[in-house]
């Protein structure tokens, strides 16, 4: 009997010895073909880009060209791009807030009327930037309030895939450039 149970217990630690081993790590990046965005589509600037201060609708488009994300004013002039190698960090962010209606709702002067107007809320959600700008040698942050979370989960798998950014969650970011030291 113990010399069985000897058995399996070396058994045990020579399985466990070997699934111990360290093993190489593969990045798996998993590419969403449906969940690509139109070439241009409606977004609002909230701010963040030097230079333009005032929230504006206008248009987004990838240009592919000049490798760069260019937005466009309502009168189709461009405003400002960003190119696809500056950008540093894209990632989605969304926002429950309290709907206009829900504001007048609740300062009618009725009994129950302002716990109604708390609970009328409405999701906005934004495609947020980071890049560091190569002309003026700064980092900002972009803002676009985009309507549909459809639309902007597909435009930050397009714009990461076009940047050739690496994906972490729902976020895609451009790795820092790591030196490795000469060991003698």
């Amino acid at each position: 009997m113990k010399k069985s149970v000897f058995c399996l217990v070396i058994a045990f630690l020579c399985f466990a010895n070997i699934y111990a081993q360290p093993r190489l790590v593969v990045n798996k990046t998993e590419k969403n073909p449906a969940a690509l965005a139109p070439a241009s589509f409606e977004a609002k600037y909230e701010g963040g880009m030097f230079g333009f201060s005032r929230k504006e609708v206008g248009t987004i488009r990838f240009d592919d060209a000049n490798f760069r994300l260019v937005f466009f004013s309502k009168q189709n002039k461009e405003l400002f791009s960003i190119p696809y190698k500056a950008m540093i960090v894209i990632y989605p962010q969304s926002q429950s807030v309290q709907s206009t209606t829900g504001k007048v709702i609740q300062n009618i002067p009725l009994p129950g009327a302002g716990l109604a107007g708390i609970f009328m809320k409405e999701k906005k959600r934004y495609l947020i930037i980071n890049f560091d700008d190569p002309e003026l040698d700064a980092k900002g942050t972009v803002n676009f309030k985009l309507d549909d979370a459809k639309m902007l989960g597909s435009a930050i798998q397009t714009l990461g895939d076009k940047a050739e950014m690496q994906q972490r969650g729902d976020a895609f970011y451009r790795p820092k450039a790591t030196v490795q030291p000469d060991i003698k």
